[in-house]
């Protein structure tokens, strides 16, 4: 399972409110291009963003869904992607005297990237989360959500 941690300066309610509108999925997780729909009710467990992975004119449309919550501090999703195939993250957010600590846990569950050698795969995933845990700094960070 890939890792990835950073410290960001603001709180753990404000990471939580980027991750909370589904509509800035996109700005932050590295390969979504696009938001095509975000169920009622997001980031309730079962709801899910619409959203394309690639550019055009090769997107491919799917979606991620939550498959727990517990607001501030965790948001375990199942990302879809195929035909590459799913992965689960878990978001981490732990709360610091000035900030807080992010902690991004991936790792695929099945489809071809499976096959990958763990290592590879948990190379690959921590390069793309280091940029990822980058965008979500300068959203929660700048109050993107406010």
């Amino acid at each position: 399972m890939s890792t990835t941690t950073r410290t960001l300066t603001c709180t753990a309610e404000d990471v939580f409110s980027v991750l909370d509108n589904g509509w800035l999925y996109a700005s932050w997780v590295v390969g979504a291009s696009r938001i095509r729909d975000v169920d009622p009710g997001w980031p309730a467990v079962g709801s899910r963003i619409h959203h394309s992975v690639g550019s055009w004119p090769a997107l491919i449309s799917d979606s991620t869904e939550v498959l727990e919550i517990d607001r501030p501090r965790e948001l375990k999703l199942r990302v879809r992607a195929w035909p590459t195939g799913e992965g689960e993250v878990r978001v981490i957010v732990r709360p610091l005297d000035a900030g807080c600590e992010v902690e991004m846990q991936e790792q695929a569950v099945s489809g071809p990237a499976r096959l990958i050698p763990r290592a590879v795969q948990d190379a690959m995933l921590h390069a793309r989360n280091v940029e990822a845990l980058r965008r979500l700094a300068y959203l929660a960070e700048g109050g993107a959500a406010s």
